[in-house]
Order: C-alpha cells, then sequence, then structure tokens
C-alpha cells in the first residue's frame, strides 16, 4: 500500500463519512451564508443528511442563500500540514468551469513551493461536480491504496474525467434565475408550462454544466435522465452509479430502482452538496455514472496527440 501522499478534495465531491473514512480522503469545505448566517457545507461529525435537510428546508421556506469559492488561504491551512509531515498532495477539485476554487488551489500550490520545494503538490480538475467529483476521488484513492504513485494517480483522472457523465433536472427554475443561468422571463414562462430543464456536464475545456433539453413536467425529467443513462453508460453492473438529491428522497429511489433494472449493481444515494444545490435548490436530483467520454472524437484525439494535462504540480 501506497502512503506517501494525501488526498483532498473540496466538499462539493458529497462524499458521505462511510466513504471519507474508508477511502482516507480528507475534505476542504466550502462556506456558505443562509440568511446573512455562515454555514460550514461540510461539518466533520454532524451527519451530512442532517445538514442537508435542514439547509434546503431553509431554502423552501425563502432563506436567502449564497456561496463562495474555497480561497488560497484555506486550501494552505488544509494542506500545509500533510507538507510539512513529508508528505505529497493530491488535491481534486470541482469543474474549473463552475467554480473558481481549482485556480485558487494552483495559486496555493504556487504560495507553498517556495516552503517546500521537495514536495509534490499536484492539483486536479475533476471537469465535473457533486458525487461525480466524489467517484473520482474515490477511483483515486483506490489507486493509491494499490501502489500508485500521487503522479499516476492524477494521470488517470486526466485521463479518465470526461467519462464521469452527469445529467440533473430541477424542482424549481426560479433558482436557475436566482443564479443568471436563465432569464426571469424564461423562468415564469417554463413555471407555468411546467418546463423542466435536462442539464450536463459537457465535454467542454474547461467543463461546464449546460442545458441539453427540457421536459413538460417531472416525470418526464427523471425519464429523460435514464435516457441518458440508456444511451452513455457503459458497464453499469462494474461501476458505482450515484444519485444526488435536494430533499426529494422517492424521486431518487424511483430512480435508484430504475437504474437497477438497467444493469447497476451498485448504487448510492445522498443529498446533494450544499455549494452546488444552493444553485439548482430543492427538488433538483442528479445522476452520475461511467460512461462514454463527454468530448467530441475529434477532442479526445486532440488531447491524447498533445498530452495535454489540467493537472499542476510543484
Amino acid at each position: 500500500m501506497n502512503n506517501n501522499f494525501d488526498i483532498f478534495t473540496d466538499s462539493s465531491a458529497n462524499l458521505n463519512d462511510e466513504m471519507l473514512q474508508a477511502s482516507g480522503i480528507k475534505v476542504i469545505s466550502y462556506h456558505c451564508l443562509v440568511n446573512g448566517q455562515n454555514t460550514l457545507c461540510y461539518e466533520n461529525g454532524r451527519p451530512f443528511a442532517e445538514t442537508a435537510k435542514e439547509f434546503y428546508g431553509k431554502m423552501s421556506e425563502g432563506a436567502e442563500v449564497s456561496t463562495s469559492l474555497i480561497c488560497e488561504a484555506s486550501i494552505v491551512e488544509a494542506v500545509e500540514p500533510s507538507l510539512k509531515a513529508g508528505r505529497d498532495v493530491l488535491l481534486i477539485t470541482i469543474a474549473s468551469g463552475i467554480s473558481g476554487t481549482y485556480a485558487q488551489a494552483v495559486a496555493a500550490s504556487k504560495a507553498l513551493k517556495e516552503k517546500y520545494p521537495e514536495a509534490k503538490f499536484i492539483v486536479a480538475d475533476s471537469a465535473t461536480a457533486s458525487l461525480g467529483e466524489g467517484l473520482i476521488a474515490v477511483n483515486a484513492a483506490k489507486l493509491r491504496d494499490m501502489g500508485e504513485s500521487v503522479e499516476s494517480c492524477a494521470e488517470w483522472i486526466e485521463e479518465n474525467k470526461y467519462k464521469q457523465n452527469a445529467y440533473l433536472t430541477v424542482g424549481d427554475l426560479k433558482y436557475l434565475r436566482k443564479g443568471g443561468r436563465i432569464s426571469a422571463t424564461l423562468a415564469i414562462a417554463g413555471t407555468l408550462l411546467n418546463i423542466k430543464p435536462i442539464i450536463k456536464a459537457d465535454g467542454g475545456t474547461p467543463a461546464k454544466l449546460t442545458f441539453t433539453g427540457r421536459e413538460r413536467g417531472r416525470k418526464r425529467a427523471l425519464e429523460a435522465l435514464l435516457k441518458a443513462f440508456d444511451e452513455n453508460v457503459l458497464n453499469p453492473e462494474n461501476q458505482t452509479v450515484a444519485i444526488a438529491h435536494c430533499n426529494c428522497e422517492e424521486d431518487a429511489l424511483k430512480l435508484a430502482e430504475a437504474v437497477k433494472e438497467r444493469g447497476a449493481t451498485d448504487v448510492i444515494i445522498e443529498y446533494y452538496d450544499l455549494c452546488t444545490g444552493a444553485h439548482v435548490g430543492p427538488g433538483t436530483i442528479a445522476l452520475f455514472f461511467t460512461g462514454k467520454d463527454r468530448r467530441s472524437a475529434a477532442a479526445v484525439a486532440d488531447a491524447k496527440k498533445r498530452g495535454k494535462t489540467a493537472a499542476q504540480e510543484i
């Protein structure tokens, strides 16, 4: 077992305590404001489901919610003890096209270079969020425990992150409107017509969340998630499929059963992480699975040809 480096991720990764303990992954938490009161998105020792139920319950009641990226200083504070102890670090972040946390992590790595010139501190852009990011981190931890080096784990992430598919739909368009993703006019019209957008993690560089369709009603929206699964999943019986939800557990359970009927044997359900959940709101449900590469064939070939990597190392 290779134990000479630590794996960190931000709290967007949505990993529960059991998964964190089994993998040894360390979490750097986002902060959010709920009616002006600062709240940790992940608090070690407190069941996440308890935190999430309270958070999304307050959102449903009309609480004003905002989030901020994890700053350079917070990353330095979290990571430096590992470097000081002579351990290398792999930090896996939410997609750089979704949050500025990746850029802050790269800045932190550069700042620490002067103090620890012999250390390896690799920052990897997961190109996704929530449990998509979390599953990537867990797989990297498995590779570490099989004896792979920090460089090999980072290379694996770079080669495989676009195979982690993510599709979601929301319960209420007003949260997308508040975040500036849709106009007020479109939110009002969509609400009146019961339109539910289908959103996916795209294959761009950097990867972002993009609209890929729309459906009339919740039932059809959930069916669209399953259609995306059918069209893109690879070997469902040999992977962990994950579902994240914002206080809509009944729908999550139904989606899990439908995915199992399609061959999945390991399906986990978690409350949506607060960092990204704050922007999509109560009623959101997301499906994460390993499948076809999200990039175009030309982009994949070009990346291989150039040996392109988004990992930053000191």
